[in-house]
């Protein structure tokens, strides 16, 4: 079960990625019959399962989804070629239990190398292709590593077509359901006490993209979030703040902008003003990239497809 999923959905997701072949998995035994192409490449799909199950309890459906979609490039026009999810990249780091973080995607790579070989890096793509996740093991990585001395994430804190602002609390209490996600990510990369102690003593820092002003960040790793909703005003301000030693990634999805109508993304316009700058990389996640359920995957190519015939 650990392997096949509950009531077989991991086999039920094989069979859907792979109609031509046929599975029959009976025991500890799975037989593969179909075209020798399609099922050359499901058997590494399942043993890149095999080796994903020997470091984790179990093996979900979007592993599975994740392994089928992992292509390092085409042989042929019709065979694709699987890796495993550790042989996608090198691992990022290791969790506080012990769990490895690689880059799982072909866009989640290039986000990696471009990292390595560049002080700025924008990571544009939809959502659920783990921009953010990646961006901030590659930092938690720099301050393991002694590369940085302080990691500093921030996020416009612009409301999704809601107003908040008649919640209780104070301006921290206010502000950190936005920047929520940032917490969740670090959770999963630095045990609960040390995280505590770097946010004290203000080693890890997240706040909202406007207490960024004024300040010059150096020896830090810091990453701008959702940037689709900052302003051009806001997008150049941040990126001026960054000093010596310092590296950054931004992220965002040009698609799912907060701002007011009349108010352009700063994401948007930066692709054009910043394109030919040594040193500042451009990274386009797509469709292929997304790790999060499958259907995500399917909204959104529905919402491409909509926008399409609305253009046309």
């Amino acid at each position: 079960m650990a392997l096949f999923g509950l009531h077989d959905h991991n086999i039920i997701a094989l069979d859907k990625a792979f109609p031509e072949t046929k599975f029959n998995a009976r025991g500890n035994r799975v037989k593969l019959t179909g075209p020798a192409e399609e099922v050359e490449t499901a058997s590494k799909v399942i043993e890149g399962m095999l080796e994903l199950l020997n470091r984790k309890s179990k093996v979900a459906e979007g592993d599975v989804n994740t392994l089928v979609n992992l292509k390092s490039g085409e042989s042929t026009a019709s065979k694709p070629q699987i890796r495993t999810l550790d042989e996608t990249g090198d691992t990022i780091i290791h969790t506080h239990n012990g769990e490895a973080i690689t880059a799982k995607t072909p866009g989640q790579r290039r986000i990696v190398k471009s990292s390595s070989d560049n002080d700025i890096v924008f990571a544009i793509g939809p959502a659920g292709t783990g921009k953010t996740y990646t961006s901030v093991a590659l930092a938690v990585q720099a301050l393991k590593n002694r590369k940085v001395r302080k990691i500093i994430l921030a996020r416009p804190a612009v409301e999704a077509g809601e107003n908040l602002g008649f919640l209780p609390g104070d301006l921290k209490e206010k502000i950190d359901p936005y920047l929520r996600p940032l917490y969740d990510a670090l959770e999963d990369m630095i045990d609960r006490d040390r995280l505590e102690l770097h946010l004290t003593k203000n080693v890890i820092e997240i706040a909202p993209l406007a207490y960024m002003r004024g300040r010059t960040l150096n020896n830090a790793f810091v990453i701008l979030d959702e940037a689709q909703n900052a302003t051009n005003t806001q997008m150049k301000m941040f990126l001026t703040r960054i000093g010596f030693n310092s590296r950054a990634i931004i992220t965002g999805d040009i698609t799912q902008t907060d701002l007011p109508h009349r108010q352009q993304s700063g994401l948007i316009s930066i692709q054009k003003i910043l394109q030919d700058i040594d040193g500042i990389d451009f990274v386009y996640l797509g469709e292929e990239d997304v790790v999060r359920h499958k259907l995500v995957r399917d909204i959104i190519n529905a919402y491409e497809k909509f926008e399409e015939k609305k253009k046309k």
